[in-house]
C-alpha cells in the first residue's frame, strides 16, 4: 500500500467532491451556474453559437478562480496584490539619504556653543563667526540701593 505525502506540509488538500478540494468545487458549480444563466438569458436573442461563446468567456474566470494558484497566492489575493502594485502604490518612491543620528548632534552643537571664545580672560571677547553678539544691558543703581 502506497500513501502519498507531500514534501511541502502547505500543499495539503483535501479533496471532497469527484477528486476536487472544496474551493474548487465551488468555483466549478459557480461558473456552471453563470454559464446556465447567462445561456437562458441570451440564447433567445442572439442564437445558439453567439451565445455558447459569451457563456464560455463569462464562466472562464470563475472557473479559472478556483484553480489558479501564484506564489503560494489563491486567486483573490493574487489580485488584491496586483490592485495594490499597480494603484495604490505610488510609482515614484522618494527616498532621501537623511541621518537623523547626524542632525540631532548637530542641534545639540549649536545649542551648547558658547557666543564668545576665551573665557576668563581680560581681553575683549570676540564674537564666534556667524553668530549675533548680545548687547550687555547696564545696570542702574539707584540711590537706595548703593546703601
Amino acid at each position: 500500500m502506497d500513501v502519498k505525502i507531500n514534501k511541502e506540509i502547505r500543499d495539503y488538500s483535501e479533496y471532497m467532491f469527484f477528486g476536487l478540494s472544496l474551493r474548487q468545487f465551488f468555483f466549478s458549480v459557480l461558473a456552471c451556474g453563470i454559464a446556465v444563466l447567462i445561456y437562458f438569458r441570451l440564447e433567445p436573442l442572439l442564437g445558439l453559437e453567439t451565445t455558447s461563446w459569451i457563456c464560455i468567456v463569462a464562466a472562464f474566470p470563475f472557473a479559472l478562480a478556483g484553480f489558479l494558484k501564484y506564489n503560494g497566492m489563491t486567486a483573490e489575493q493574487f489580485i488584491w496584490a496586483w490592485i495594490k502594485d499597480v494603484f495604490l502604490t505610488p510609482r515614484v518612491l522618494t527616498i532621501g539619504n537623511c541621518n537623523y543620528y547626524y542632525e540631532m548632534t548637530e542641534a545639540a552643537e549649536h545649542s551648547s556653543k558658547k557666543l564668545f571664545h576665551r573665557r576668563g580672560s581680560r581681553q575683549k571677547r570676540k564674537p564666534v563667526k556667524g553668530q549675533k553678539v548680545k548687547k550687555a544691558k547696564k545696570k542702574t543703581i539707584d540711590a537706595r540701593e548703593r546703601g
